[in-house]
């Protein structure tokens, strides 16, 4: 795209007033930006609002200062391929023409838009089907959770990304803390030396110069490098609180299901679930601890009719994908954790345990241990991953990995 053309877009998405909607009317009525730009106003009040027009006809004050940013952005490649897409190119999702309210450019950065088309076309749904991203995005879950996980629920994302990423699958999921970075984890950890898969995507809330929490700025690098980042939100915009929900649809709208790991019953997860129902996709959640108010959102969406998920073998079968041998048995996803071994002496204390949140008190008395002896052995359990201590002094048994 030459930098006059990026600019015209830039101007369309900058005008106050003017939002997707009536910038998708004039489109349709006037072709690309520079020839709506071009109109005079009684034809633009043909197609939106006289205020709008009015708006139409002024330059934004900070259109030059955002184009030279992003042509500057454009250009400086070397660390991984970066691309501005526009609403009927090519290389634009064909998955997100079919959403509410689809974003007229959305930003790209990582080794996924190498296989992007380089030449603008006009609008022509047809035609974006055939862009390779769309094409590695046909088998693809979008994976979501609490920003404030359990133990059990960090682990359970990273194992069944790990095994949907090894079945061929793209992880779709918001770099936000919790549950959605440990599915990106997961994803890019099912990458076989030398591929050269879209393990991963990022739908981010801020520009892509920035990275929100900025504790996953490692993890955004990896993704670049073996995966995509996105966002519909100019370069050099902070992370507003109502970005993120607003995101959700993109991460809904690209991949094929839902898979909600663990979540609140107000948790904005459920929001991308909704609105992956809304499409006719399937939703897909991992059952919990009746006593976790963590795991209250995904029993409330089985409830309203979503697949219990146990492994990750369920989430291939509903979506009539192919199993093949990629899900190992025995990890993680698998359907229980293998039993203890007779001869592990922790063996009764995880029986005592459960699988759900228990404190000192009530453990000791199930397994009638000595404090000295029990808290040994939750120590030894704990260094050895089998379990997690949580807050308020309760402790929770981990599947293993």
């Amino acid at each position: 795209m030459e930098r006059e053309e990026l600019g015209s877009w830039l101007r369309l998405t900058l005008t106050p007033g003017v939002g997707n909607q009536s910038a998708r009317q004039l489109l349709a009525a006037f072709g690309l930006p520079a020839a709506v730009f071009r109109q005079p106003g009684a034809a633009l009040r043909q197609v939106v609002s006289e205020a709008q027009a009015a708006s139409l006809r002024t330059e934004p004050p900070e259109l030059a200062a955002l184009l030279e940013l992003t042509w500057r952005w454009l250009q400086e490649s070397a660390a991984a391929p970066r691309r501005v897409v526009v609403l009927g190119d090519a290389a634009y999702p064909a998955s997100l023409l079919n959403i509410e309210d689809p974003p007229l450019l959305l930003y790209l950065l990582g080794t996924g838009t190498a296989a992007a088309h380089d030449d603008p076309a006009p609008i022509d749904h047809a035609s974006a089907v055939t862009d390779p991203i769309a094409q590695q995005l046909a088998h693809s879950i979008a994976m979501v959770g609490s920003r404030n996980p359990t133990p059990q629920g960090a682990a359970n994302a990273r194992h069944f990304a790990k095994a949907l990423g090894q079945a061929g699958l793209t992880v779709v999921s918001g770099l936000a803390l919790g549950v959605d970075g440990a599915a990106h984890e997961g994803a890019l950890d099912s990458l076989a030396p030398g591929s050269t898969r879209l393990a991963t995507v990022a739908v981010v809330g801020t520009g892509l110069d920035r990275v929100y929490p900025k504790s996953h700025r490692a993890l955004a690098h990896r993704i670049a490098q073996n995966g995509l980042l996105i966002s519909e939100y100019p370069l050099g915009t902070p992370p507003l609180p109502a970005n993120f929900p607003k995101r959700n649809r993109l991460i809904a709208g690209l991949a094929q299901g839902t898979l909600v790991v663990e979540a609140a019953l107000k948790s904005g997860s459920l929001i991308t679930a909704r609105l992956s129902a809304e499409q006719g996709k399937e939703v897909f959640a991992i059952p919990g601890s009746i006593h976790s108010a963590q795991a209250r959102g995904c029993h409330a969406l089985i409830k309203q009719g979503a697949k219990l998920v146990e492994s990750a073998q369920d989430v291939l079968e509903e979506m009539k994908l192919d199993v093949g041998t990629a899900v190992a048995p025995g990890g993680a996803e698998s359907r229980a954790a293998a039993p203890a071994s007779p001869f592990d002496a922790a063996a009764a204390l995880l029986e005592a345990l459960g699988f759900d949140p228990v404190g000192l008190d009530a453990l000791q008395a199930r397994s009638s241990l000595d404090t000295a002896n029990l808290q040994a052995q939750l120590m030894a359990l704990e260094i050895d991953g089998r379990i997690a201590r949580l807050a308020g002094g309760l402790f929770q048994r981990l599947t293993p990995a």
